[in-house]
């Protein structure tokens, strides 16, 4: 396996690739999830959470010099990022009590069943990061849809006592969900990140901070950094939490490595965006940082005898589910880079988390260009217990965009920034 960086010609072909690759998920209703034959499984209805996450990647792709691009028009991207904020603001919306419905029939357009109708912070966050991509893209209506989604996270989402986000609602939002999770609040950061920049408000960056401070300042070092991430009302963690279904794709039980990345980059982050604005942040969170980076590249790397990285582990960091997610690789990447660029001192280090990354997604993850396997069994075979198909291109094309990128701001206002 290579133990080498991707040379920035080698990212950029991946990057065209996947947005092409990504083109297929177009749907009437806003885009779809993608199976391994890159067809729509329109049985899974056209979900929140994708339809934001593609209109936020084909906003990028939208704003990308030509050398990116392969020979691919950035219009094409463009008209799929209008698609997607039109979408947003014309199906996904609830007119009637606010909000927006977390997945549509494929068929009809109207909210599916089993769900569809209830309102979750963790889809609402990619509408916040979704909207902020068009903003900077320049898309029309993606102001109003940024105004809209900022002042529902405000009313509904964010909790001002703890410095968290509320989980989900029905869909009069007359009934919370009496849970709170940190994979939401996650989310939540990487949003609001994007908004203080687009938005030119430092409230969102202050709130991201406050959640940070809480789940990188407190919560991961009070569990030597494998925590949990089920939270009650009260915000105390609930350990065994889907003890009965380790494999849960939004809410597995135990600790997740791959969340320990994405932290840990969102933390440096944030932290560089408060150096650039003045603000100021606790310094336990760019420590919390390295250290979540570093337990996540030993705890969870060929831990059980062959290469990748587990989903999830106990919380004495024995692996519990050992099928490995290309998400995971793709933010074990990224965190390294973004580690490197804060702590120059220790460049070699971080360089080295990110290359062992690179090496596995190249050896075992890149199926052909653009199309990464999303789930491998234990011994690196083709698996579907927990994600089926190729729906997601929003973390690989965020990991090989991230080297040309700095820490701060956030992706979309940075992208744009590349042609200047």
């Amino acid at each position: 396996m290579s133990q080498s960086l991707p040379s920035a010609v080698r990212r950029h072909r991946e990057i065209a690739a996947l947005l092409a690759f990504g083109f297929q998920s177009r749907h009437e209703y806003g885009f779809g999830y993608l199976g391994d034959d890159a067809q729509i499984l329109t049985e899974r209805g056209i979900e929140l959470w994708i339809t934001c996450r593609m209109t936020h990647c084909f906003a990028l792709g939208s704003m990308l010099p030509k050398d990116y691009l392969g020979d691919a028009d950035p219009g094409r991207y463009r008209e799929l990022a209008e698609h997607g904020i039109s979408c947003l603001k014309n199906h996904f919306h609830d007119a009637e009590f606010g909000g927006y419905f977390s997945a549509l029939d494929a068929a009809t357009g109207q909210p599916a069943a089993d769900g569809g109708e209830r309102k979750a912070a963790y889809a609402h966050a990619f509408v916040v990061l979704a909207s902020s991509s068009g903003v900077a893209a320049g898309i029309p209506g993606a102001r109003e849809l940024l105004d809209d989604a900022l002042a529902l996270s405000t009313e509904r989402w964010w909790d001002e006592d703890a410095g968290m986000v509320y989980e989900s609602y029905s869909r009069d939002f007359s009934d919370c969900e009496p849970y709170r999770g940190v994979n939401a609040a996650m989310h939540t950061v990487e949003s609001y990140l994007a908004a203080a920049t687009v938005a030119g408000d430092d409230t969102y960056l202050k709130r991201a901070v406050r959640i940070i401070e809480r789940v990188v300042g407190e919560l991961a070092p009070a569990y030597s950094w494998r925590f949990p991430e089920h939270l009650d009302v009260e915000y105390q963690p609930m350990p065994d939490f889907n003890r009965d279904r380790p494999a849960d794709p939004f809410r597995p039980y135990g600790a997740t490595p791959g969340h320990w990345f994405e932290w840990g980059r969102l933390a440096l982050q944030a932290a560089a965006e408060c150096d650039a604005r003045g603000i100021d942040a606790d310094p336990r969170i760019t420590r919390s940082a390295y250290e979540l980076i570093a337990t996540g590249a030993k705890e969870s790397f060929g831990v059980d005898g062959t290469p990748g990285y587990v989903y999830t582990t106990d919380f004495d960091g024995t692996p519990v589910v050992h099928e490995r997610m290309h998400w995971v690789a793709c933010e074990a990447y990224a965190a390294g880079i973004a580690a490197a660029l804060a702590q120059p001192s220790a460049a070699e280090r971080w360089s080295d988390v990110a290359a062992q990354a690179w090496g596995y997604i190249e050896e075992f993850l890149i199926e052909q260009p653009g199309q990464w396997v999303h789930e491998l069994d234990r011994d690196n075979l083709p698996a579907a217990g927990t994600w089926e198909g190729k729906p997601d291109i929003y973390h690989a094309l965020q990991a090989m965009l991230f080297p040309d990128l700095p820490l701060a701001p956030a992706f979309a206002p940075a992208v744009a920034q590349l042609g200047d």
